[in-house]
């Protein structure tokens, strides 16, 4: 794989440290109420969507294209802007809609910027519980949290034997399935919080996460904020995380292919 050359990352990092902040801001002023809930799904499925995923994506799409205007832009709920540009921002507007719906806090706000295809910044930012995560760099990444910045790191001399691990299927992986990987489930003792736990994995909080049916917009923003973190994220075919689809992220190598060894009978 070609690793592709970034080198401007201040510019980028002050637009969404400061997109962070505005984005709670306009969450408390604007959308902290009741919205109807639709259904996106076809037939039986159930993918529901409130008009505040689409208020928050347009309040998104707006900022970047006032700061920079021949960027494209792929947003879940608005598609693709295209342009002819080399940066790409990728938009969730709200992952972990289900949470949003509820009442849980654990939503959030994801944006990536690609570069030549590659996620190169991301953010995760968490309007309910006032922070959120953001990296700096291809090494530096950090914990935004009342008025004060902390430095993530993965756990990374945790050992498979202590190793906490959290996972979600999504409706992916059938009962059958599940069924042939028993040990994987039974080291599941931890809840999954969608973008959270990942962010959590970051913080060393949790040491693996594992995933399925990832879209482009669940997975990029996490990407560069795990891999500055020190963590190792992959799908479960160990291919490049970009893919998106089912995500294993882990605090080291080691764990890392123990469970993709795991996860073998059903990738």
């Amino acid at each position: 794989m070609v690793k592709t050359k970034f080198k401007n990352y201040r510019v980028y990092y002050n637009f969404l440290n400061s997109l962070a902040k505005d984005l709670t801001k306009f969450y408390y002023k604007k959308l902290n109420k009741p919205f109807k809930v639709i259904n996106k799904a076809r037939k039986n499925g159930y993918d529901p969507v409130t008009l505040a995923d689409k208020i928050f994506e347009k309040f998104i799409r707006t900022r970047i294209k006032r700061r920079f205007p021949n960027h494209q832009i792929i947003g879940e709920e608005m598609g693709l802007k295209k342009s002819n540009s080399d940066y790409t921002w990728v938009l969730d507007p709200i992952d972990g809609t289900r949470s949003f719906i509820i009442g849980n806090p654990t939503w959030s706000n994801l944006i990536s910027l690609n570069y030549k295809g590659r996620p190169v910044i991301g953010l995760a930012n968490f309007p309910k519980l006032n922070k959120y995560y953001l990296n700096q760099s291809d090494k530096k990444a950090y914990l935004f949290e009342k008025g004060k910045k902390r430095k993530l790191m993965v756990n990374k001399k945790v050992s498979y034997s202590k190793m906490k691990v959290s996972g979600a299927f999504h409706g992916w992986l059938s009962l059958n399935k599940q069924k042939k990987i028993p040990k994987v489930i039974k080291l599941m003792q931890f809840p999954c919080f969608d973008a959270l736990s990942y962010c959590h994995l970051c913080e060393g909080r949790i040491d693996v996460v594992l995933m399925c049916s990832n879209k482009i917009w669940d997975i990029h923003p996490i990407i560069p904020i795990a891999k500055a973190s020190g963590a190792i994220i992959s799908n479960w075919k160990n291919e490049d995380a970009i893919k998106a689809g089912n995500v294993l992220v882990s605090a080291n190598n080691l764990i890392h292919h123990k469970i993709l060894k795991l996860l073998k009978p059903v990738r």
